[in-house]
């Protein structure tokens, strides 16, 4: 089956085309990403509205874009997929709206498609056959989740956030020390620059790490760094200073995340661990994620990093995962946005 996903979540216009068999994986045939970050670099975050209109005057050619470079004409499109939720209402209707109109023309049906669900099949995109069960870690803007997968439409949630998400927190940190948006890289690039002394003078708190569950939360983390800055008058203009608190914010956030993750993995004696989501792009988590994976034989598992961003090959792999786990595609008319959309 030819599926055409379109995502359009928050501030990525995207478009892909892939063929998918009954139980095997899938094939790209185009995964097509207009991104906004220069629009929003403006405003230093992401502007519904704007983000909005920024969509509509870019669907069209990026879907357009995605079947010329598949080399596939529309008419040959078996299923619709289109994330639904969660994200900017204003965003998601622009996706919604655009994928009924083609349906509606071509009398397909649609696979509605959880944001979120996109980010944890991520990884099976280049590798369908991982070992599970697995323990998987996404890390997105606002989203931070633990989940067991045990077969690959079959999961549970052990922990998730309970206030801000991790990269929630990297980017309000970044803003606090005057960083460039998106603030993720930004962190990450000053973070190189620290000095080992200097960094290990700002010990920060790792929130929940000792807990029994395998929740988060980092909305301390982030205060924590506000109050440090505040209370000792760091001058932000010294680039060392400001260095040195990226590179010690990045540690603690890390350290939680790797450590929650393994004792999540060793828990449920699994075989494999997988990261994915915007935060994933993080090398430092990768390498610590990865060596700590080795350590509990279990085998490590990453998207490239053009997947860990939001892009409609990932809406277009979970919809074929989901149709192989025996969901049935539905009319146009049943296609809902939920911003707020729970994975499940």
């Amino acid at each position: 089956m030819k599926i055409l996903a379109i995502e359009s979540s928050c501030d990525e216009t995207s478009a892909a085309v892939v063929l998918a068999g009954k139980k095997s994986g899938v094939k790209k045939l185009s995964n097509i990403v207009s991104s906004q970050i220069l629009i929003h670099k403006k405003t230093e975050g992401v502007v519904p509205e704007v983000a909005a209109r920024a969509h509509i005057s870019k669907i069209s050619r990026v879907v357009q874009k995605a079947l010329k470079d598949a080399k596939t004409p529309l008419e040959s499109i078996d299923y619709f997929a289109v994330t639904n939720g969660p994200g900017l209402v204003s965003s998601l209707l622009v996706g919604t709206e655009y994928t009924k109109g083609l349906a509606l023309a071509l009398n397909k049906k649609v696979i509605p498609t959880n944001h979120m669900l996109g980010h944890l099949y991520s990884a099976f995109v280049s590798d369908p056959k991982i070992k599970l069960p697995s323990v998987n870690l996404i890390v997105s803007g606002g989203h931070t989740y633990l989940i067991l997968l045990t077969k690959k439409n079959k999961f549970k949630i052990l922990g998730s956030t309970v206030d801000d998400a991790a990269g929630e927190a990297f980017d309000k940190v970044a803003k606090m020390l005057g960083l460039a948006y998106p603030g993720g890289p930004e962190i990450s690039k000053w973070a190189k620059k620290a000095k080992k002394k200097g960094f290990e003078d700002y010990a920060f708190p790792r929130p929940m790490l000792n807990t029994k569950n395998f929740d988060f939360s980092f909305a301390g983390l982030k205060t924590a760094v506000l109050y440090k800055i505040r209370d000792e008058k760091l001058n932000l203009k010294n680039p060392q200073t400001k260095a040195n608190l990226a590179c010690s914010f990045q540690e603690a956030v890390i350290d939680v995340l790797v450590k929650k993750t393994i004792r999540a993995a060793e828990k449920y004696k699994t075989k494999s661990i997988t990261l994915s989501g915007g935060v994933a792009a993080n090398k430092l988590l990768r390498k610590k994620l990865a060596s700590a994976s080795r350590k509990i034989y279990n085998k490590f598992y990453v998207p490239d990093f053009s997947l860990c961003t939001d892009n409609a090959l990932m809406i277009a792999n979970a919809a074929a995962i989901k149709v192989q786990g025996g969901f049935k595609p539905v009319k146009y008319t049943k296609l809902k946005v939920n911003p707020q959309l729970e994975l499940k």
